[in-house]
């Protein structure tokens, strides 16, 4: 092989700098050197700024020619490569050259992502998004033990001091999209299990949520207790409100330790129930219970409060319950829950 270069380095000069930039980038992959000595060596080897950004992290790394970090402001990029793992993009690397690209830049860039991309790994954690999904479960699962969950967080990039938030999550969207928006800019992991997408999170902005998701928040504490408050919490989701911190449910959580015969047998929830075959009576329900007062119901359903006041007159008849007294309120919503828990 060596000998098949060096005829192909005499024949062209071309050949021959990418042969010698291959070379290079191989002996610092051998030499398991990490970010910032990747970054200098490859400043000096293109004579001009070079960056490596990693998006999991934030972190930017930008090197001067002289191996000492870039004091100039940013220039526009000359070449640019994105850096991948297991398909997935995890960063960038650059080299902000004045004037034209020289001719080797591009693969000079090539092989800066991927000598990053293997340094990413090595040192780790990757900074990928999706995890392997046998990892995950181990890290949330209260089967295993206390030490094979710790090194599941740790090889999934969570340090064993560091809170860790369990997301359930039920989407049409990519998980990874998802873990980008709820938590910019600091370690998170995906993967699905089962028909439920689990994302580990080091912090989670629930307004961050697209459209069309059903999510599940639960506390920092440890992983499996965590994994089990956002499975709960998945649960009490609605179009309504869709994302659902764990701790917002409050003694509403308690609905979900209860059998599910004896919520089935409840005569509240047996009248909630045959309100099924009458969506518009079923909606108005949940809009009074939602809001807590008549005219605000009646902002949410865009009807004029007359108009609600009439329809939960009759459904209150049809449930045996006073929906005006505070105690029949609670009733409602009581059994407007337990339903939708028994719907799953």
């Amino acid at each position: 092989m060596e000998a098949l270069a060096l005829r192909l380095s005499g024949l062209d000069p071309y050949v021959d700098g990418a042969i010698r930039v291959v070379a290079f980038y191989d002996t610092l992959i051998r030499r398991r050197v990490d970010l910032p000595a990747l970054a200098r060596a490859s400043a000096g080897l293109a004579e001009c700024v070079t960056g490596i950004r990693l998006h999991g992290t934030g972190h930017t790394t930008r090197v001067s020619p002289h191996g000492t970090a870039a004091s100039t402001p940013p220039a526009p990029a000359s070449t640019t490569a994105a850096i991948t793992l297991d398909e997935e993009e995890i960063g960038t690397v650059w080299l902000e050259r004045p004037g034209p690209p020289d001719p080797l830049d591009e693969i000079l860039l090539d092989r800066l992502a991927i000598a990053a991309a293997a340094v990413a790994e090595r040192y780790g954690p990757a900074r990928t998004t999706m995890a392997d999904p046998a990892l995950v479960e181990l890290a949330i699962s209260s089967d295993a033990d206390e030490a094979a969950g710790a090194r599941a967080l740790r090889l999934l990039g969570f340090a064993a001091d560091q809170p860790v938030h369990v997301v359930a999550v039920r989407t049409r969207l990519p998980l990874d999209r998802i873990s980008g928006l709820i938590c910019p800019g600091r370690p998170a992991k995906a993967a699905p299990l089962a028909d439920v997408g689990v994302i580990l999170a080091a912090t989670v902005d629930p307004a961050r949520f697209p459209a069309g998701v059903r999510a599940g928040i639960g506390s920092a504490g440890g992983p499996h207790r965590s994994w089990r408050q956002a499975r709960t919490a998945l649960r009490f989701t609605t179009p309504r409100e869709p994302v659902i911190r764990h701790t917002a449910l409050g003694a509403l959580a308690l609905l979900a330790e209860t059998p599910p015969d004896a919520l089935r047998d409840n005569p509240d929830v047996v009248a909630v129930a045959r309100l099924a075959d009458f969506p518009e009576d079923l909606e108005t329900l949940d809009a009074y219970c939602a809001a807590g007062s008549l005219r605000r119901a009646a902002d949410l359903l865009h009807l004029h409060h007359s108009s609600v006041a009439r329809r939960l007159e009759q459904i209150g008849k049809t449930l045996g319950i006073d929906l005006t007294d505070p105690t029949g309120l609670t009733r409602a919503r009581l059994a407007l829950t337990a339903r939708r828990l028994l719907d799953g």
